[in-house]
């Protein structure tokens, strides 16, 4: 296991309870919430409007610091609005790339992960939507427009808290761990307060088959709640693309050494869905979230067979190794017409907008 996944786990340990050290570090979090509370005002005052005829917004964010599972939710989010005839297009961070002062905006056959991120990269060959990337997500917003003109949907990869960009929903993603102890940063890992889940239309708990969605503060009770589970769909191996049925795959290749790797928020979370869903890994190999693959780490393990993440796949290509195998896990949620309410509330709210632009062209008598 690196040091560096060690200490996360070390950190997480003290977030998941109110003891010592983490009441020794409240202060620092009354401190968090101030500096919070300020930003956030400023922001909301100084909100860069992209006009009366842009697109709505969607902000897909977590008040829990790290991974919960947002971008199998933004992607899942794209290919639905597809199917429904809209043309979505997706603003990220870009974290793990140096995107300079200017936006950057591509395609599935332009995006890369050293130039955009691993998640906007992954995003955009999973969705085939245009994808811009910046610091500044109005930045990207603009930029994305100005490029793809089409796009009638903007899906934030992250940015709850980039209060700066105007939104028409926002959607939390957790995990089972929920709000951890209830705490802002550094004594608890929250972003914001627990009662920012009050302002949200939706809140989607990412889960593997034995946990149970986390109690949500009374606060919530104007979101609407989902269950999210990511199952292997299918495996494809990384030197020629070949692609099989996660079932088909199993059958053929079960019976070998299997290895796993992980780069992402929580890489025991990986380890162990491929475990329920019937492999036996002989070892596993857990990496900081974004790792930046300059060098192959995969020769400590023994396996015949590595399976890895679809978002460390976009990274791996350039090693050749014919033992990586990515897994493209699919997620299923317990309702699965939330969809269609987000598409519904969208569209309540574009007849809202040209009601008042009619009410403005209406002559004064």
């Amino acid at each position: 296991m690196k040091p560096s996944v060690a200490i996360a786990r070390a950190v997480q340990a003290v977030w998941a309870e109110n003891g010592v050290i983490s009441t020794m570090l409240l202060p620092l979090s009354w401190l968090t919430r101030i500096v919070t509370d300020r930003r956030r005002r400023r922001a909301r005052q100084s909100t860069h409007r992209a006009g009366a005829a842009a697109p709505p917004v969607i902000v897909v964010g977590n008040l829990y610091v790290g991974g919960t599972g947002k971008t199998p939710v933004v992607i899942a989010l794209a290919q639905a609005l597809q199917r429904r005839g809209r043309h979505p297009g997706v603003v990220s961070r870009g974290y793990g790339a140096r995107i300079g002062p200017t936006p950057r905006v591509g395609t599935a056959d332009t995006v890369t992960a050293d130039r955009f991120g691993d998640e906007p990269a992954l995003i955009a060959r999973a969705a085939g939507c245009p994808v811009a990337v910046h610091p500044r997500r109005t930045l990207a917003r603009d930029a994305l427009l100005q490029q793809h003109p089409q796009v009638d949907v903007i899906l934030s990869d992250d940015g709850l808290q980039h209060w700066q960009l105007e939104r028409s929903l926002e959607i939390i993603v957790q995990d089972a761990r929920g709000t951890g102890n209830g705490r802002l940063l550094p004594a608890g890992p929250l972003r914001e307060p627990v009662s920012r889940m009050a302002d949200v239309d939706f809140i989607i708990s990412n889960l593997l088959s034995n946990q149970q969605a986390p109690a949500l503060p009374v606060a919530a009770t104007r979101a609407r709640r989902i269950n999210m589970r990511l199952q292997a769909a299918f495996v494809r191996r990384l030197q020629d693309g070949q692609a099989i049925s996660w079932l088909d795959w199993l059958r053929q290749h079960g019976h070998m050494k299997l290895s796993a790797a992980a780069a992402i928020g929580r890489p025991e979370r990986f380890f162990a869905m491929l475990r329920s869903q019937g492999a036996q890994l002989f070892d596993t190999l857990a990496l900081p979230d974004h790792h930046d693959y300059v060098e192959s780490p995969f020769g400590s393990l023994r396996g015949d067979a590595v399976l890895i993440t679809a978002k460390d796949g976009v990274k791996c290509g350039k090693f050749h190794d014919p033992r990586l195998w990515v897994v493209e896990a699919e997620p299923v949620f317990s309702d699965p017409d939330w969809t269609d309410e987000v598409v519904r509330r969208l569209e309540q709210m574009r007849q809202r907008t040209q009601h008042v632009v009619r009410d403005d062209r209406t002559p004064l008598n």
